[in-house]
């Protein structure tokens, strides 16, 4: 089941913060570089996250999330994070999806993620996006960006 995350439920909050945690420490090994900000980040900034998220729940257990950012119908994907222990099981597609369902009319949806997150990098070419460039963000670091661009309303 997916919905909209309730920041008001601390224990909740506290299953975000470890699964991002988890998630993010598997990109950072894949990308030799472990200063990605969500593995830096308080819990009190994750509340104060301006950022709108939405849980994949398996039973009680969160699974996996997916963060955005939503200006004028153009969604910057700012998280999504999957559970190790449930990687495989098409909870990010579930997540993508169920994001582009609930948002009909976007003309274009934005991802960044390591250049040599190749896992991340073929999820988001599988799902219509397109690489538009690399940017080295720290030297030696290069974040690949990605955009899927939505040509009509839906």
């Amino acid at each position: 089941m997916i919905k909209k995350f309730d920041f008001q439920n601390m224990n909740l909050v506290r299953a975000l913060f470890n699964l991002q945690r988890a998630s993010y420490l598997v990109e950072a090994k894949l990308i030799n570089f472990f200063e990605i900000p969500p593995l830096k980040e308080s819990m009190e900034e994750l509340i104060e996250s301006r950022e709108t998220f939405f849980g994949y729940f398996i039973g009680e257990e969160l699974a996996g999330a997916i963060s955005f950012t939503n200006d004028n119908n153009e969604l910057t994907i700012c998280r999504m994070v999957v559970d190790p222990n449930h990687f495989r099981k098409g909870i990010a597609q579930a997540l993508l999806k169920f994001i582009e369902k609930e948002h009909p009319d976007l003309t274009m949806m934005k991802v960044s993620t390591g250049k040599d997150n190749a896992p991340a990098k073929s999820f988001y070419l599988k799902n219509g996006f397109i690489l538009v460039g690399d940017l080295e963000v720290v030297p030696g670091l290069y974040i690949s960006n990605f955009e899927n661009r939505k040509n009509e309303p839906r």
